[in-house]
């Protein structure tokens, strides 16, 4: 599937969550594609209309540039890249921490075919898992 939502609990209030996911230099620790591997940015926090860029690796090293097209305070940010995939963050309070869903979107892109036939459609779920389980870990850690 071109969209694709993955949901986990994390030990940790929405705002904790909600700040580290606005700090590109924190997503290389959380990542589970291990595709990211440093923020090439100035260390800002993100906000809408807010660019950042990732240096990445798949194969062979790449830079990518997203832009933050989503934002509402310790509840909701999303970024896209350059060809429209979208990647989301949902928060929502629960008894002890917070409910985070991660969801891929890929359906604005005009040669989706390329993704399947690369193996995204088949990943991305399992590396998104692999994300959350890490962000939990990051907060267990950090208590």
């Amino acid at each position: 599937s071109f969209v694709q939502t993955r949901s986990g609990f994390v030990d940790a209030a929405p705002h904790e969550v909600f700040e580290l996911l606005r700090d590109p230099a924190m997503h290389p620790l959380i990542d589970g594609s291990g595709t990211v591997r440093a923020s090439s940015g100035n260390g800002e926090k993100l906000s809408l209309g807010g660019e950042f860029g990732m240096q990445m690796r798949l194969g062979v090293p790449y830079r990518i540039n997203n832009t933050v097209v989503e934002f509402k305070q310790d509840t909701l940010i999303a970024w896209r890249h350059f060809s429209g995939h979208r990647w989301r963050y949902e928060l929502e309070p629960t008894d002890g921490g917070t409910l985070v869903s991660e969801t891929w979107d890929a359906s604005r892109l005009r040669h989706k075919w390329m993704l399947r036939v690369l193996g995204f459609t088949r990943t991305t779920g399992p590396n998104m898992e692999r994300t959350l389980q890490r962000l939990a870990a990051h907060f267990d850690e950090a208590q």
